[in-house]
């Protein structure tokens, strides 16, 4: 063929298609092993090279407005594959879904992708918040991801949580909670803890976890349902910052250890589509939350990881249409994004010099508490803290096999033996419950699963050499200790009882609770006065989002007394099995 002939042929579809995308795109290889393109002028957002919203179709639609012509699948397939090798080429880089880390040489930064088309963003920092029109770092966008509605002005903080507090009807330490959680939840790179929203029918847990949801993470599907499989949740979750499971009945076990490790960081690694030997990873952390009356038996991980809240009960006369409820958070949400956002920046300054003495198991939630506590007066820690204790202690009412160890030991004070002793010497209840263990075996492994159990309720486990007869058996020194600690003493009220108050009850009930917000924010802040005068805490909304729902009734506890057995002050806002008994006592002097 001459050379003139050369000159003379047409350059092929997938030479033009190429040419398109060059004018229009940058290829970036994601640290996720996925190829994207991001448009040279627009907004910072990385889009897929296949899927329908991705490179490909959009090629062929400009080929088409350019050409008057049809590209062939084949020329489109060459095409992304030219582009995908260009890709690859390159260093990988993080591509963020909804929130991103920033570091600069002034302070580190959190990121917040709007979800707009024109692509803005919030920039918080220590030194407060503000909208960019364009993000310092790539985001990608799923069809889960939808546009964040602009916040209010700065520097409103307590009309915007006064705001919130009118739109959840939960007392008072758990609404500190809740915005606890709700902070941590826009800070990407730590382990979150499960919001777990319990309460009766009718209480409005989902209507809450919808709006706490679209806060953080607006979404067409905030609320999502149990997933059927593994593959099923890790699609799923893969494609939003912020995942809600409502009206959850039971967790079963595959679940129960998904959760966990999409608290901490998880990965799903499957066959690839169409090879033989080559393998699709979905990693992720993910913000969780679920809605439930009653998940049954968790598994002990899994209680270590949730941040239980009651929903109190909502009077037939107080009760409003969703309708109504949805137009009071539409008009509040601008006012409760800003004080989110005030919050976050408070919280990012403080956390340098927040340091915890000891750290539970979710360390970076806790320190993000504490600085929450030291920014606005506060005490949510102690309340966590305490919180999980009990929730870790109540697992024994789900445990029968480990009750009755703990029964056994804390009738003998210590007891040194190997496991199948153990079961030989533990009375089997009548009928069998199907979780307790049928061999030395299952025994073992429920008793290493359960040992935080134990020690949460003063029972210490520990490897006692092995027998020394032919068996060898790995024996165990269990040891019931005895709680000497003295505990503090609540703040002096003229009105209360002289009778001490245990740690336990003290530290989560020290404020008063209540459902009212005008009323919780009143006693809060004479309160937090006495312990920080130069604290502030939110004070009640006059904004019309609040003034559409009356005042919640006051909730006194269900429980109270001087416990039977120590003769401590006691005081629970929920039924127990042991109304009778500080719950100390009731882990103790199980009957």
């Amino acid at each position: 063929m001459s050379s003139s002939d050369d000159k003379d042929k047409k350059p092929s579809q997938a030479t033009l298609l190429i040419e398109l995308a060059d004018r229009q795109v940058d290829v970036v290889a994601g640290a996720d092993g996925k190829t994207y393109a991001v448009r040279k002028s627009g907004p910072n957002v990385a889009f897929p090279l296949l899927r329908k919203d991705g490179l490909r179709v959009q090629l062929a639609r400009q080929y088409w407005q350019v050409h008057r012509s049809v590209p062939s699948q084949s020329a489109l397939t060459d095409a992304i594959s030219v582009l995908e090798g260009r890709a690859m080429d390159q260093d990988p880089q993080d591509i963020h879904m909804r929130l991103a880390n920033r570091r600069t040489e002034q302070a580190d930064q959190v990121i917040i992708d709007m979800g707009t088309p024109d692509g803005r963003c919030v920039v918080a920092g220590p030194d407060g918040w503000r909208i960019e029109p364009v993000s310092p770092v790539l985001f990608r966008r799923t069809r889960l991801t939808s546009p964040m509605g602009d916040p209010g002005p700065a520097g409103q903080t307590e009309h915007g949580l006064a705001t919130l507090r009118g739109l959840l009807n939960v007392d008072e330490a758990a609404f500190r909670l809740i915005v606890g959680w709700m902070v941590a939840g826009l800070m990407p790179n730590i382990p979150h803890p499960i919001l777990a929203a319990k309460g009766e029918q009718g209480t409005g847990k989902s209507t809450a976890l919808e709006m706490l949801v679209n806060l953080i993470d607006p979404s067409p599907a905030p609320l999502r349902s149990l997933p059927r499989d593994i593959k099923t949740w890790a699609t799923v979750a893969s494609a939003s910052w912020a995942v809600c499971l409502d009206n959850v009945s039971i967790i079963p076990p595959w679940l129960s250890d998904t959760l966990c490790k999409a608290v901490t960081g998880d990965a799903l690694v499957d066959r690839a589509l169409y090879s033989d030997d080559d393998v699709s990873v979905l990693s992720f952390r993910r913000l969780l939350a679920l809605t439930s009356i009653d998940t049954g038996a968790l598994a002990s991980d899994l209680s270590e990881r949730m941040l239980s809240v009651e929903f109190l009960p909502i009077k037939s006369d107080q009760r409003r249409p969703h309708s109504a409820v949805a137009a009071a958070f539409a008009e509040g949400a601008p006012a409760i994004r800003s004080a989110l956002f005030d919050v976050l920046s408070k919280i990012l300054a403080a956390l340098p010099d927040t340091h915890l003495a000891e750290l539970p198991r979710m360390a970076d939630f806790a320190r993000i508490l504490g600085a929450l506590d030291k920014v606005m007066g506060w005490d949510t820690l102690d309340t966590y803290l305490v919180a999980s204790q009990v929730t870790t202690a109540d697992l024994l009412d789900a445990k029968p096999f480990t009750s009755a160890v703990a029964d056994f030991v804390d009738e003998r004070g210590s007891w040194t033996g190997s496991v199948s002793q153990l079961l030989e010497l533990l009375p089997v209840p009548d009928p069998r419950p199907r979780s307790w263990p049928v061999d030395t075996t299952r025994a073992a492994g429920q008793l290493k699963r359960d040992a935080p159990v134990l020690r949460s309720i003063g029972i210490t486990v520990e490897e006692a050499g092995r027998s020394r007869d032919r068996q060898r058996r790995q024996l165990y020194t269990f040891t019931a200790l005895a709680l000497t600690t003295q505990a503090p003493q609540p703040p002096h009220d003229d009105s209360a009882s002289d009778t001490p108050v245990t740690r336990q009850d003290s530290l989560f009930f020290d404020q008063r609770v209540t459902s009212d917000p005008a009323e919780a924010t009143d006693s809060a802040s004479a309160s937090d006065s006495a312990r920080n005068p130069s604290s502030s805490v939110p004070a009640e909304s006059t904004g019309p989002a609040e003034a559409g729902f009356p005042q919640l009734s006051k909730n006194p506890p269900v429980e109270a007394g001087a416990c039977t057995s120590c003769g401590t002050t006691f005081r629970r806002f929920e039924a127990t099995t042991h109304p009778t008994v500080c719950t100390g006592c009731a882990h103790r002097h199980r009957s």
